[in-house]
């Protein structure tokens, strides 16, 4: 396979990927890693296991990451359903670990839940949480020590690198929202709180990102908000994406989704849908494009190639 890196003024982009169901996986998601990595994103993140069922492998992911690649690993951390000391805990966890990029997430209620169930816990929301990884790492690390050459004994008392927090953003609107514009009310909230960017969920329109930032800026929000864009490459992929989000079936890439006989052709469908919405955003004005890799390097680096945010390196390109 040809090798991919980064052209000198190539938007910034990063990925998405999942801890491994199994042991078995983990060889294969390593090796994808190591792809993902060569192509020199800004940052990997790893998400966390719903109920914590893959927490301790999203700890040793992102480990790996830290130990075996120059790039940074962004961790996300939920908080429904648990009380402060444990979060605060699995705080302490990650930033022993070296970690100290998030994503700060309110997390997904149990199945069946409503918003009047006491499935909350100590942690209403996410902008909570954006504070009480501030406040667990200035209690932790409330600053670093450098020994000066030549002076035994003696330390310079520099400023602790604050952690990175990023938060999620809903272009179309949170399922859960109770009036049109409570998405950003709490994009402002998580601002407030500490956030340093946002990423976006999925959508299928550019227009869709493009307008949200409008109306977000216009509210206040001045923290980066980086497009999140999956390559949707199968109807089956289609109705599964559908189903987690609440978003409004895109009725253009669903037909010509349905149009393609075989595997091979969907996936070139979801390629070009994915290649189009990220030169769309990206002359807009988005700052970075955030691709959910689904655990696999193939398709993400085909969409940056096809985008022109990666080219063939020389050296392969000669071979």
């Amino acid at each position: 396979m040809t090798a991919a890196v980064r052209t000198a003024d190539a938007v910034p982009f990063s990925f998405e990927i999942y801890p491994p169901r199994s042991d078995a996986a983990t060889a294969a998601l390593h090796e994808t890693i190591r792809h993902l990595a060569d192509a020199g994103p800004r940052f990997i993140s790893v998400t966390y296991g719903a109920g914590g069922s893959t927490g301790g492998r999203s700890l040793e992911l992102v480990r790996h990451i830290r130990e075996t690649t120059d790039v940074e690993p962004l961790a996300h951390l939920t908080c429904v359903g648990t009380t402060y000391a444990d979060a605060a805990r699995l705080i302490r966890e990650f930033l022993d670990a070296g970690i100290t990029s998030f994503l700060a997430l309110r997390g997904d209620p149990p199945l069946g839940a409503t918003e009047d169930d006491a499935f909350l816990g100590d942690l209403e929301t996410a902008a909570q949480l954006v504070q009480l990884i501030h406040r667990v790492q200035a209690e932790r690390s409330p600053y670093t020590e450098c020994p000066i050459p030549g002076v035994p004994g003696a330390a310079r008392v520099d400023r602790r690198r604050k952690a990175e927090i990023s938060v999620a953003a809903f272009p179309n609107g949170h399922p859960r929202s109770r009036h049109p514009h409570e998405h950003i009310d709490a994009l402002l909230a998580k601002q407030a709180a500490g956030a340093t960017s946002a990423i976006t969920q999925l959508f299928f329109h550019a227009d869709d990102y493009l307008g949200f930032v409008e109306q977000s800026r216009a509210a206040g929000v001045v923290i980066p908000i980086l497009p999140g864009i999956m390559p949707i490459v199968s109807p089956a992929r289609l109705r599964r994406v559908l189903e987690l989000t609440g978003e409004q079936l895109p009725t253009g890439l669903a037909a010509a989704l349905d149009a393609e006989p075989t595997a091979e052709g969907q996936r070139a469908v979801g390629i070009a849908h994915a290649v189009e919405l990220a030169r769309e955003v990206v002359a807009g004005g988005a700052p970075g494009i955030h691709l959910y890799a689904f655990n696999h390097h193939e398709t993400v680096l085909e969409v940056l190639r096809e985008a022109g945010a990666l080219v063939p390196s020389e050296l392969e390109a000669a071979r």
